[in-house]
Order: C-alpha cells, then structure tokens, then sequence
C-alpha cells in the first residue's frame, strides 16, 4: 500500500493560554497542502522492516513517529502483522509543515485498511493523538478549525481554489522550545491574518520575517509563517496573462534553493 503524507500550513494562530501540563491550548485553521508530500510504503511481510530515503532524520528509531505508531497499534490490535516499510522523506522538518505528524497519521490509516480493523476516523483520531498534537488533522486532512493543543477538530469551508501558493523554507529551521520561548497568551479573538509566533521567530530569525516581505512585495495578497516555523507561505491570485510570474520572478531566482512549492489549489480531497 503506497500513501503520500503531506504537509499542512496554518491561517493564523492565537497562543490562548499556557496549560497546567506544560503545553499551550490555541487556536487555529489547518490547511492541507497536497503538494508537498513524502512518500510511505507499507507491505505486509514475514519480519519487520524499516527502510528510509530522502531527507535524513536525525533521531532514533524508536523515536520515529512511524515506528511508534506501528508499535502502539500493534500492542493494542494483534491482528496486525509484520510489515515492511519503505519511506521516503521530501517534507522538512523544523519546518512548521507537520510532517513527522502527517507520516504517522497516514501510517495509522495503512494499518487499518492492510489488517481490516474497521477503524472510523473518529476511533482513528484517538489511536494517533497521544503521537502528537497536530497528528489528528491528517487523518481528517482536510480545512479545519483546531482548538486545544490543535487536537480538537471541526471541519470547516474554505475555498481557495484556483489560489496559487508559494511556500518558501529557509535552510534554518526554528525548534518548538525556541518557538515558545517569551510567547504570551494573546488576550484579542482569534485572527486568520496573524500568527503569533512571528512575535517571537522573527527577531531571532531576520531571514524568516524578510521572506514574508518579500512574498508581499512580489503581490501575495496574504503571507505568513505557517506554525513555529520556519516555512513561510504566500497566496497569489493566479492569472492566465502571466502577471503573477513577472511579479514572482525576482523573488523565485533569489530564493530558489529555498522554494519548496509553487502549486494552485484545486479541490479538497474527501
């Protein structure tokens, strides 16, 4: 069974408040981002393995969020067997994109339909949450309001069809401690416009906050840094006279090491 896990990026988020465990309740809109995706192949087998290409991860394997969500369903349905797993890394991580969350998401649905566990989105948005916070959006995978940790979903409208999207990662990436650290809880409603981590990257990370200028400069009608960082998407109105790639031109050959996608919306996927 061959899956493509892809990425997702944030319309705004409101740090809400710091929480007795230690983690913050927020608010926010996840996007999926179709075009930006790893690769996870998984096969049943007669022993168990791991095989990974692309961008090296740099933990151990009992860390990997594949591997843990394999193991946990395992321990808890003994109808799944042994399997081989090849994947292939393309998302960044450091990145803000969710990808190590979109993988074990997306390992989560293989193992339920390789071993027929008969498992509802709803029952499968339980198995990955103790993985990670932003790991039951991607079983969802389609535009959401999230509350919580980002853990608690409602699916919501959007329509960005036919908007073009260009997400720009530079080679720094910004880690989730360095994030939060002197973030404050942001006492106004919630605004899709406005990320509140940019408070605390940008100073520490010029090259982040020089992106999102340069995003707007080129004639994104709206630009922010998707999550903690360090990606920074910009929405464009494409048009079929080619004013859009005059504008993005410059910018394309200045950070064209750092451009992840340039991609048009098209319709959601169910």
């Amino acid at each position: 069974m061959l899956l493509y896990p892809n990425c997702k990026i944030n319309l705004g988020l409101r740090i809400v408040r710091k929480r007795p465990d230690g983690y913050h309740d927020l608010e926010t809109i996840f996007v999926p981002i179709y075009g930006l995706h790893d690769e996870l192949e998984v096969v049943p087998a007669s022993t168990f393995s791991f095989e990974q290409e692309g961008i090296v991860v740099d933990c151990k394997p009992e860390d990997n969020l594949i591997i843990k969500c394999y193991l946990q369903m395992q321990a808890k349905y003994p109808q799944i067997g042994p399997v081989s797993v090849r994947f292939k890394k393309n998302i960044p991580f450091g990145a803000g994109l969710g990808g190590g969350s979109s993988d074990a998401a997306h390992m989560a649905i293989a193992l339920n339909e390789l071993f027929l566990l008969g498992l509802t989105k709803e029952q499968l948005v339980q198995e990955v949450r103790p993985l990670g916070a932003d790991c039951p959006f991607f079983i969802y995978n389609t535009p959401c309001y999230a509350e919580g940790i980002g853990d608690i979903l409602i699916p919501i409208d959007l329509d960005l069809k036919g908007t073009r999207i260009v997400l720009i990662k530079p080679e720094e990436g910004v880690s989730t401690r360095e994030a939060y650290g002197g973030i404050q809880p942001n006492p106004n409603p919630f605004d899709r416009k406005t990320n509140d981590f940019e408070k605390t990257v940008f100073p520490l990370h010029p090259v982040i906050a020089e992106i999102k200028k340069r995003l707007l400069d080129a004639g994104a009608y709206y630009a922010s840094m998707s999550g903690s960082g360090s990606t920074v998407f910009g929405f464009f109105k494409d048009d079929a006279e080619g004013t859009t790639d005059a504008h993005l031109a410059a910018l394309k050959q200045e950070f064209a090491s750092m451009i992840l996608l340039d991609d048009t919306f098209g319709e959601w996927k169910a």
